[in-house]
């Protein structure tokens, strides 16, 4: 076994949870140095748990990037909630985010109820103070310290990496001493196709509207590498339950669907360091949310 993970270092997995839209994947995205987990606008843009490994010369991070905490319905959307409540249950500690912008919690349908049969350490994050004034930061710090008995309170800039070291230096206060888990030179344990298929998807959350983003999903069919070339040639189905859906995705004359692939191809073009190739096709499967086995399928 490499040397590496036989040291004793500050070692441990940390649960990112919160309501959707708080900055969770911004955060994860922000303390790796480069992206790995899907960001939008939209709430509920995070479907599945993405593990992030974040590595310093004394402790090895792994952050689990969990779907927003929502009052859940569909099958896919309980699903969600479903593996973030897991994921309490598996860490060392946990990061609480809350969008400073947001309306305060009242009464007993406050969010931090998640937290009490955890009963991890927990830091709350209050993220997106560049855009509140900080006069404003003081009542919202009192309201969540009269909720729940946080490890720490602390006001942060996921998007500008304002205030990020200080939760990295509370995080290494909680987590015992261990081995590291991952080699160091990993960012993340999601393949490639994972992380390929989530590109798209996030193309077309962010280029479409009203139901769409919510009605789609991906799935890589083929990823074929061709070295002399310095080529990657990808099939990849984008799923739909309506004929009306994959008219609009497809677009006037095509334009929707060439926007979302060129888009698609641009990132995933970085990633992989190589020319991309990337053939996009859409399906329709009638109420596939719905849908046990389907939801299976793409990873649930």
């Amino acid at each position: 076994m490499n040397e590496s993970y036989d040291e004793r270092i500050k070692s441990g997995i940390v649960a990112l949870v919160g309501p959707p839209n708080v900055g969770k994947s911004t955060l994860l995205n922000s303390l790796l140095g480069q992206k790995i987990s899907i960001v939008s606008p939209k709430p509920q843009t995070t479907r599945n748990r993405i593990l992030g490994i974040l590595n310093g010369p004394e402790y090895q991070i792994i952050m689990l990037d969990t779907p927003g905490l929502h009052k859940a319905r569909s099958p896919l959307n309980l699903e969600m909630v479903r593996i973030a409540l897991e994921t309490l249950t598996e860490v060392d500690a946990i990061v609480f985010i809350v969008d400073v912008t947001s309306p305060l919690p009242k009464g007993k349908n406050t969010p931090t109820k998640y937290l009490q049969k955890a009963a991890k350490p927990t830091i709350l994050l209050l993220n997106k103070i560049d855009l509140v004034d900080k006069s404003k930061l003081l009542p919202i710090l009192k309201t969540y310290e009269e909720l729940y008995p946080f490890s720490a309170l602390l006001p942060v800039s996921a998007l500008h990496r304002d205030g990020t070291d200080l939760l990295i230096a509370e995080l290494l206060e909680l987590l015992p001493e261990g081995p590291r888990l991952y080699p160091e030179d990993i960012p993340t344990d999601s393949t490639e196709r994972f992380i390929v298929a989530e590109i798209v998807r996030e193309k077309i959350f962010l280029l479409t509207k009203e139901e769409i983003p919510y009605s789609t999903a991906v799935i890589v069919e083929s990823f074929k590498e061709d070295p002399a070339k310095n080529l990657v040639t990808i099939h990849a189905i984008i799923y739909v339950e309506k004929s009306s859906q994959k008219g609009i995705i497809i677009g006037k004359n095509g334009v929707m669907l060439k926007k979302i692939g060129q888009t698609a191809r641009e990132e995933i073009e970085k990633l992989l360091d190589q020319k991309v190739n990337l053939k996009l096709w859409i399906k329709i499967k009638k109420n596939w949310t719905k849908n046990p086995r389907f939801l299976k399928e793409l990873g649930f």
